[in-house]
This record gives C-alpha cells, sequence and structure tokens, in this order.
C-alpha cells in the first residue's frame, strides 16, 4: 500500500534533511523525493558566502599574532611589576602580595572579558554552519556537507582556528562535484597537513632528512589508505602505508614566523621530499615532485574498494547501521559509473528504495538532533549555548576524538539520551512561551507523530513539559 504522501516529506526531512520547519511538510507533500534532487540542483548549494569568515590561512596569521602580541604584552607586564617591586624593595617598602585569581576588590562585579580571536573565529565559522542549516529549505545539502566533513574530519583540539574555514574551503565546494576533487582539496588543505602530522614529515633519504636525521610520519597516508579511501582491511598494505607517506612528503605549511603574508598555506618543499619512484597498491609512481602524490590520490579516487567503502559509509548515515546490500552495490555502481560524481550519487540514494522503505529507526546523532528542534520551534540560535550542548551531548564541534570522525552508529549515542533529556528540558523552559503549542507537534512530526506520542504529549503536566517530550518522543529523535 502507497504510503501518505505528507509521511514521505517528513521523512525526507528527518532522515535525509535537518529535520521540517513551519509549514515545510506540505510544501513538499507534493513530490518529496523531487524536492530533494531540487535541492541538489540549486545553484550555489552547500556554498557559505560569508566576508566576515577569514580564510583559514588568514585566520592562522591572524591568531600567530593575537597570541604574539598578548605574550608581548604579558611579559611587559611582568617587566613593568618586577621593576616596580624592585624600586619599593630599594626604598625599604613591603611589596604588595600577588593577587590570587580568585581575588576581588569586592567594589563591583567585573566586566567581562573580551573572547579571545581564537574562540572569536570558532564561534563564528559555528554559528554560519549553523545558519546554513537553519535557513536551508530541506537541508540535504548540510548533511551531506556534515557527512564528508565527518569522513574527512580534522580536530579544533589541533587547529582550533581552522577548523572551520576547513570545512569551507576543502569540503563545501566539493561536495556536489567529483570525489577526486575533494580528496584532492582535503589531502592539501593546511589543517589536515597539521592535523596528522604531515607537515613535519621528512624523507628518510631526502636532502633535509639526511642533514638533519629526521624522520618518516605516517598518519597521513595511513587514514587516507584506510579511512579516507581504500577502507581497513582492504587492498593495501603496510608497505603501501610506508611508501605512500613518502611519496607525501614535503607536503608542508609555510611557518608564519617566517612569512607573515603567506604564513599557513600550502607549499611543496622538494628538498623534503622522498626521491625516486615508489609503489602504492601495485603501481608505480615516478618522482614528480608534488604531482606524485596527486597521481596517487586520484588513483585512489577510482579504485572499486573505495567506491564499496564510500557507498557502506553513506548508506549506513542515512538509513540503517545495517543497510541493505542491495543499496550499498547501487551507490557503488553509481559512484564507479559516475567517476565519482558525488551529486549524482547522491541522486541514487533519493531514488533507491530501500532508502525510503525502513520506518524512521536510526538515532540522530546530538548535532542533527539540536538543529531539527531549532527548526522546528523557530527559535534563533545561541551559538554558545549550542557549542555547550554539543559538548555535553558527546559531540563537540569539529573535535573528534580520534581521525575516524565521530561514530555513526547507534550503540555510540544511546548513553547521551540523559544528557539530551536534560538539554531538552532547560531548552523548553527557557522557549516555551516562543513556541506554538498548538501547532508543534504537526511542525515537528506530522504524520510521524504515533498516537501514543500524540496522548502522551497532550497529557502533559505543563507546556514546557509538552515540548521536552515532544523533542525526546521516539519519533524526533529517530530518523
Amino acid at each position: 500500500m502507497a504510503r501518505d504522501p505528507k509521511f514521505e516529506a517528513a521523512l525526507a526531512l528527518h532522515r535525509f534533511g535537518c529535520g521540517p520547519r513551519a509549514g515545510s511538510i506540505a510544501a513538499i507533500a507534493g513530490d518529496p523525493r523531487g524536492a530533494l534532487v531540487d535541492e541538489l540542483d540549486k545553484p550555489g548549494a552547500g556554498q557559505i558566502n560569508n566576508s566576515e569568515l577569514l580564510a583559514s590561512a588568514a585566520a592562522g596569521r591572524a591568531v600567530f599574532e593575537f597570541n604574539a602580541e598578548r605574550t608581548a604584552k604579558d611579559r611587559l607586564e611582568k617587566k613593568r611589576k618586577d621593576a616596580e617591586r624592585e624600586r619599593m624593595l630599594a626604598e625599604g617598602m613591603e611589596p604588595p602580595p600577588e593577587p590570587k585569581p580568585e581575588m576581588t576588590d569586592g567594589a563591583a562585579p567585573s566586566e567581562p572579558k573580551e573572547v579571545p580571536l581564537p574562540q572569536r573565529i570558532f564561534q563564528q565559522e559555528a554559528k554560519a554552519r549553523v545558519d546554513a542549516a537553519l535557513g536551508s529549505d530541506i537541508g540535504f545539502v548540510e548533511r551531506l556537507t556534515w557527512f564528508w566533513s565527518n569522513h574527512f574530519c580534522v580536530s579544533a583540539n589541533k587547529v582550533q582556528s581552522l577548523a572551520g574555514g576547513y570545512e569551507r574551503e576543502a569540503i563545501r565546494p566539493h561536495v556536489l562535484g567529483r570525489f577526486v576533487d575533494m580528496l584532492l582539496a582535503v589531502e592539501g588543505h593546511p589543517a589536515m597537513l597539521i592535523y596528522l602530522d604531515n607537515a613535519q614529515s621528512i624523507g628518510p633519504m631526502s636532502v633535509a632528512g639526511l642533514n638533519r636525521d629526521r624522520g618518516l610520519n605516517e598518519n597521513l597516508a595511513r587514514e587516507i589508505l584506510e579511512l579516507h579511501t581504500l577502507g581497513v582491511r582492504s587492498v593495501y598494505t603496510q608497505d603501501d602505508v610506508t611508501n605512500f607517506a613518502k611519496i607525501l612528503t614535503g607536503w608542508t605549511v609555510i611557518p608564519t614566523a617566517s612569512d607573515p603574508d603567506r604564513g599557513g598555506e600550502f607549499i611543496f618543499i622538494k628538498r623534503m621530499h622522498e626521491p625516486g619512484p615508489l609503489t602504492v597498491v601495485g603501481k608505480t609512481y615516478d618522482d614528480s615532485g608534488v604531482e606524485q602524490g596527486r597521481a596517487v590520490l586520484r588513483d585512489l579516487a577510482r579504485h572499486p574498494a573505495t567506491a564499496k567503502h564510500v557507498a557502506g559509509k553513506l548508506a549506513r548515515h542515512f538509513v540503517s547501521d545495517e543497510p541493505p546490500p542491495a543499496l550499498v552495490e547501487r551507490l557503488a555502481k553509481s559512484f564507479l559509473d559516475t567517476d565519482g560524481d558525488l551529486k549524482e550519487v547522491a541522486k541514487t540514494l533519493i531514488a533507491s528504495p530501500e532508502a525510503w522503505a525502513l520506518s524512521p529507526g536510526k538515532l540522530k546523532r546530538p548535532g542533527e538532533w539540536m538543529v531539527a528542534f531549532l527548526r522546528a520551534t523557530g527559535v534563533p540560535p545561541n551559538i554558545q549555548r549550542i557549542l555547550g550542548g554539543l559538548n555535553l551531548a558527546g559531540e563537540p564541534l569539529w573535535r573528534p576524538s580520534a581521525p575516524k570522525g565521530f561514530p555513526d552508529e547507534d550503540a555510540a549515542w544511546m548513553p547521551g539520551l540523559a544528557q539530551r533529556l536534560e538539554m531538552a528540558t532547560g531548552f523548553a523552559q527557557r522557549v516555551v512561551q516562543r513556541v506554538d503549542m498548538d501547532t508543534i507537534v504537526d511542525t515537528a512530526l506530522g504524520p510521524l507523530a504515533s498516537e501514543e506520542t500524540r496522548t502522551t504529549i497532550a497529557r502533559a503536566e505543563s507546556r514546557q513539559q509538552a515540548l521536552a517530550l515532544l523533542l525526546m518522543a521516539p519519533e524526533f529523535q529517530r530518523r
């Protein structure tokens, strides 16, 4: 029996998008699948055009100067205090004790401290990301962006001021383009080179390696093969990892200290590069400098193992922890047939019956859930609260605990449901007066809402409790 068109519209918004907004279920009910495809074809889809956001290299330079100026200011202040202390001692006076950090003069509350530049850049990038999700009609392209950003993850714990710019520069321009172009952009981006330590990797037999007796770092090469392309335990060996790491030597970042105009940008330094031909996954690549590594990446992007690995991850993310094999095979075939055209792969996902057959059962990740309740309620975002909530729920923005990114299986997120309840209760308390509680269930869930959920919400002891119950309802938590 055919499903209610509004059911498929609500499913599309939750499973493939960022959640419904007021009127959005009805708006796409005529053709939910066509609406998803239309979003893919929209000019500029997935891009953030905000002149206030710095390019990642410029952000890195700004933070370098900020830190240098702050260090100089602190040292100058210490010199002043030391000189004053010495003067008082010379004049026989007792210097005042050093104030403890928690001490105040008791006269008035201290002025709020200015947010340091690195955190300010991070918050601006985070707000732009959230605003893009809230402003999208469906949010399918945003979800694809989040998927690929997690697939090719970096960590703000190591590259705080670069993480947002990295996503805008290396992921978003290619999210509906070809996988090979995204792969090349990602692996040559300074954020990735710093995060996975390739910026310091030196070929053992290179000029720099022989002169400085420094070694090879295999982190980037291993993660490209294991996580970014072929997949773990696939067709590569440890020798492939080592040889690929040698090929990637010389891929580094211009130091800001020595070049304040171009610091933080990608550069290939030949004297760090391992000389000679090297073999990776059965193919020998002549030493052509930076092009040697790019040639390997192009071949990895087109390898059948990469197609299978990417297809499995896409199906797992959008459909089920155990995706139907037919869906994975269809996505892999589309990937290979189109030379990794990610828009066509996304269209294949939407056209596949298996992507729609299952009822909502996959637990949303914390970021997806938080954006969904902001869209459903129409409440403007508070970026500090959002970032704090993501930390509490175990998905700190751009801070995965390992290069494999945040997990995409329900088991990883189930323990955090208690924190979600705490967040839902607090959010409901703050915003309930701004929410139309008479229509919120139909806005947020529509036909996905079971009678049990509707009854539970209707019997709530207060409007605040009703809103919290909606946000914690199984139909709202899952997609």
